[in-house]
């Protein structure tokens, strides 16, 4: 008898996806593939399908049917959409609608006419005028068309209909065209309007958005606030319609790799291209057998994966890996033909790199998180502490402040599955000396086990019976309490318990090794002894997780409370960005919604960013900055 496929758990899938734009694909337990959708938010569109909210019959059979979702995440929306259409037209997927094969690539048409107008075209060039394209689908012309008519209002309209208006039409209403047929612009600004949609479409949307700031400066200078208002909203709109795409299958024959790892954990991700068309990701997970070296694993994969089937002509790994030169020979011989392994690589196939990173490191989160692999983990560190039950209650305290400024402290509570994220808390710490760990630690302790201690007095003496279930779960004491920090953090652990005469709770210190890798952690258990668990053991990559969970949860708390007290922008929580540096990059994206929307390139492209800082801003305007040390 076959066994049964177990049924896919959506809460625990969507836990730790991202917010930022990609592509999810819903598989069948037959492997094939339900549906193929695109996202501005990932992790809010993947779980609209798992809400109480009434759904059709069509989607309703379709969730019935899911055993797994793949995702890809994207730089922007726009490759998403894209990306998308690539993916429905090379899988077909049953629940898709519109699955349409275009005989022929769309492009955008600019008559030649004394005011010419911009259309979709197809097929022959017979129509005098310049064509833009080709672009991957017609959804993607369309939006541009869409942008084009809101920023430079040119006409869409049939040269009979536009020779017979005597009024002007709806497009003229509602600003999409500024009405040429009845002559109410002038031919000389029409032809400017069409010069500048010319130089966008060219790709020349830089030297165009620097002659619209001079002319928004101007109009300041000039007190002409409306038309410098106007300027900037333009600047905004062509600054998201220029970010290039990556996601848009023009790599003949082209595999990308990329790898993450996490102690003795890995996923591969793998991008393929074949003929033109983006095939989408896969994940895999190899076993590691003790190696934390990723170039390792990255190497003994790409020498496994291709051992039984041919190889593309050009492999892409995010890393140079052992033996690559030998590799390359050997895939040669077997496919008869030059294959390259590059490791080094820039332009569109670094683009293709860093979309594959952040789907390899949002795909082992996922994994990491996966009930079985959290069970063992559970496990392991009843194990490593020599308790006879698993800790069926993990909470573990951080402090997070920033030069003793905003101090917060940060409870976080695990069970067997995972995280119990209705019970975290935090802690506002007063009264303290600023930037002592130690006082905040033992305040944030003290109440935390007060309230604790008080609630379960209170239920002993039966206080309050219409309260008993609220007092009954405040009085719910950990298994094992964690604390991130050495010995003098434990200490003050301890001489909190004591004072309030908590027993049977398990104190654990977690302080980072002399080099302070992850990994490298030491574990201070209650019996005064400091064990050494190594990255390949789960009951520390249990640790690390929960730690992980309190400090960022502490970051958190502590950066809203650093807000409150000042208004500032987002972007002074980036290193390296001054007044003089966020100013540029407003002014260059016409705001902060502009800046958000623009992929890591584009950020690049503002004078005084590097690549480096562009993937800082762009990782924290979308919630994806990892965590790092006590603030």
């Amino acid at each position: 008898m076959k066994p049964s496929t177990p049924a896919f758990d959506a809460k625990d899938f969507v836990r730790n996806l991202s917010t930022a734009p990609g592509v999810y694909r819903m598989i069948g337990a037959d492997d094939s593939v339900l549906y193929v959708g695109k996202a501005s938010a990932l992790k809010n569109r993947v779980s609209s399908y798992f809400n109480n909210t009434p759904k059709s019959a069509r989607i309703a059979s379709m969730v019935s049917q899911i055993a797994r979702i793949e995702v890809t995440a994207t730089r922007t929306e726009a490759e998403a959409l894209i990306l998308e259409n690539e993916l429905i037209k090379s899988l077909k997927p049953r629940y898709n609608v519109l699955l349409r094969d275009d005989k022929s690539y769309p492009y955008v048409l600019l008559t030649s006419e004394d005011y010419p107008r911009i259309a979709v075209h197809r097929g022959p060039r017979a129509v005098q005028g310049k064509y833009f394209g080709p672009y991957a689908s017609v959804g993607a012309v369309r939006e541009t068309l869409n942008l084009m008519h809101k920023l430079f209002k040119l006409r869409s309209c049939e040269d009979t209909v536009f020779r017979n208006r005597s009024r002007p039409c709806l497009q003229f209403q509602i600003g999409r065209c500024s009405a040429p047929c009845v002559h109410l612009i002038s031919n000389e600004d029409y032809a400017q309007s069409v010069r500048r949609a010319s130089m966008m479409l060219e790709g020349r949307s830089d030297e165009l958005t620097n002659e619209l700031g001079r002319g928004m400066e101007q109009a300041s200078m000039n007190l002409d606030f409306e038309e410098a208002a106007r300027l900037r909203d333009l600047v905004a709109s062509i600054r998201t319609l220029q970010a290039r795409q990556y996601v848009d299958g023009r790599a003949a024959d082209l595999d990308v790799l990329a790898i993450a790892m996490q102690g003795a954990n890995a996923c591969v991700v793998l991008m393929a291209f074949r003929d033109g068309r983006n095939l989408g990701t896969r994940a895999f997970f190899p076993r590691t057998n003790g190696s934390d070296q990723p170039d390792e694993v990255l190497g003994a994969f790409v020498s496994q994966h291709y051992i039984d089937k041919t190889p593309p002509r050009e492999i892409v790994i995010d890393r140079d890996i052992p033996d690559r030169e030998l590799l390359e020979q050997a895939f040669a011989l077997s496919s008869e033909r030059k294959v390259q392994i590059r490791c080094s690589v820039r332009g569109e196939r670094a683009g293709y790199l860093d979309i594959a990173r952040r789907n390899a490191q949002m795909a082992l989160a996922s994994e990491m998180t996966s009930a079985a692999a959290q069970r063992a983990r559970v496990e392991s560190l009843r194990d490593l502490l020599s308790m006879t039950d698993i800790p069926n209650r993990i909470e573990c305290f951080d402090i997070s402040h920033t030069m003793g400024e905003a101090t917060v402290a940060s409870c976080v509570v695990f069970d067997a599955e995972g995280a119990c994220r209705g019970q975290y808390r935090r802690y506002n710490i007063t009264g303290i000396t600023p930037g002592d760990d130690y006082a905040a630690m033992h305040q944030a302790l003290f109440r935390r086990f007060k309230r604790a201690v008080d609630a379960r007095d209170a239920a002993d003496a039966d206080v309050a019976v219409v309260d008993r279930a609220a007092k009954a779960s405040a009085a719910v004491l950990p298994d094992v309490l964690l604390i991130d920090g050495g010995a003098g953090q434990v200490a003050q652990a301890k001489a909190v318990l004591d004072e309030l005469g908590v027993e049977g709770v398990r104190i654990v210190g977690v302080a980072k090794g002399p080099e302070r890798r992850p990994g490298d952690e030491d574990l201070l258990l209650p019996d005064g002894r400091t064990v050494h668990p190594g990255a390949q053991s789960p009951a520390l990559q249990l640790v690390q997780q929960v730690r992980d969970e309190a400090h960022r949860f502490a970051i958190t708390g502590h950066r809203g409370k650093r807000q409150k007290a000042r208004t500032t922008s987002r972007l002074e929580d980036i290193p390296g960005i001054g007044p003089r540096r966020r100013a540029a990059l407003l002014k260059h994206f016409g705001g902060l919604g502009g800046l958000k929307a623009a992929g890591v390139e584009e950020i690049a492209r503002v004078e005084g960013v590097n690549e480096a800082l562009a993937q800082r801003i762009y990782d924290t305007l979308h919630g994806l900055a990892p965590s790092g040390g006590a603030e």
